[in-house]
């Protein structure tokens, strides 16, 4: 995607709000001793998930299971393999799971097991959504193509009237896409354009190791399991899709709750370039928490639950998020600014579905 336009936030914040907050949220952590990092539960938690990813995939090997059976371990998988991306693979490439660089990049390369790729998730993710949120153009997380109308700026097709019920089908496919389509497109226009983060290796290295992780994805995956598991191809192939399409479901609907909502807000710049805003103040307006209060969902989602949270504070562990939270809210409140929550998951879904059904009207 190419941006029309060179961004910048506003720098006017009379009141000082995120020097405020910043300043409270780092308070809280020198008061009470701890690090900002990944602890103990984050690592045994992280362990619990390679479990449900990996563990059935050996089971699969060794056990004289029913094909229903390895079914039913293929969906175990994905859910397996949406929790370490949600608790492993975030955090350790926003650079929070652990105070050691290393562990970090160990985690975050976790991503290849999901068939994604460090590279293309580190500019689309920590570069272009963490700064872009939610802007037409910029954000790539608004823009799933003409399939779906996630924003009042982008086109709209006639079949938009009917997205709120096949979006939820299109969810499922999303780590598959990375798998087969989106890492290939997302690593030519981001090379192309010469995007980098950090230490970012030469285009002809990012090619060489996007190719070599796909070959061995699928090997993984899909070759080795066609060799060795005693079931017809197509059911391997089958229980490949449904494990993807389990965690593509899980991650999406994840993800949609955050930002493609009724309470967030997808502002544009002005013809200067400019936006409204501070960059903070711009992820509270953008942003949405829900189930903030549900142990469970603050557990399996890595906190993905607490975006305000972690759109303000990407460096921080998701496991202090509900502390901060409390923190996050009160000086929002203080500066009368908005803190958008949904009390409940089932709540935060109607929402994101009515939403997508507004979107699929035809525009005056």
């Amino acid at each position: 995607m190419q941006s029309k336009q060179t961004l910048r936030f506003s720098r006017k914040d009379s009141k000082n709000f995120f020097k405020t907050l910043n300043h409270r949220v780092n308070t809280y952590f020198k008061k009470n001793k701890i690090r900002k990092t990944g602890n103990w539960k984050l690592y045994l938690k992280s362990s619990l998930m390679f479990i449900l990813l990996l563990g059935p995939y050996f089971l699969v090997y060794t056990l004289e299971i029913s094909l229903w059976v390895k079914l039913i371990m293929c969906i175990i998988m994905g859910v397996g393999m949406a929790g370490v991306g949600m608790n492993v693979m975030h955090d350790g490439n926003h650079g929070s799971f652990s105070k050691h660089p290393l562990v970090n990049k160990l985690m975050g390369s976790s991503i290849y097991i999901l068939a994604g790729n460090v590279f293309n998730w580190k500019i689309q993710h920590n570069l272009l959504h963490h700064t872009y949120t939610n802007i037409h153009g910029h954000d790539e997380d608004i823009d799933p193509g003409n399939i779906l109308r996630f924003s009042k700026h982008s086109p709209w097709f006639p079949y938009h009237r009917f997205q709120h019920l096949y979006s939820i089908f299109l969810y499922g496919l999303l780590t598959i896409n990375w798998a087969i389509f989106a890492d290939f497109k997302q690593m030519k226009s981001y090379t192309s354009r010469k995007l980098t983060y950090l230490n970012s290796k030469s285009a002809s290295l990012q090619w060489i190791g996007l190719i070599i992780s796909k070959i061995i994805y699928f090997s993984v995956w899909l070759i080795i399991p066609l060799i060795f598991i005693e079931a017809s191809w197509w059911a391997i192939i089958i229980g490949f899709i449904i494990m993807h399409y389990t965690a593509g479901l899980i991650l999406s609907i994840v993800f949609q709750l955050a930002h493609v909502m009724e309470d967030a807000s997808m502002p544009k710049a002005d013809r200067t370039g400019t936006m409204k805003n501070t960059w903070a103040i711009h992820q509270l307006l953008t942003t949405v928490n829900f189930s903030t209060k549900n142990r469970f969902i603050n557990w399996f989602t890595g906190g993905l639950n607490h975006q305000i949270e972690h759109h303000i504070f990407p460096n921080i562990s998701h496991i202090h998020y509900s502390k901060i939270g409390e923190i996050v809210k009160q000086t929002a409140k203080e500066f009368n600014l908005p803190y958008n929550e949904y009390k409940t998951t089932r709540s935060a879904i109607f929402s994101h579905f009515k939403f997508l059904k507004q979107m699929g009207l035809q525009p005056n």
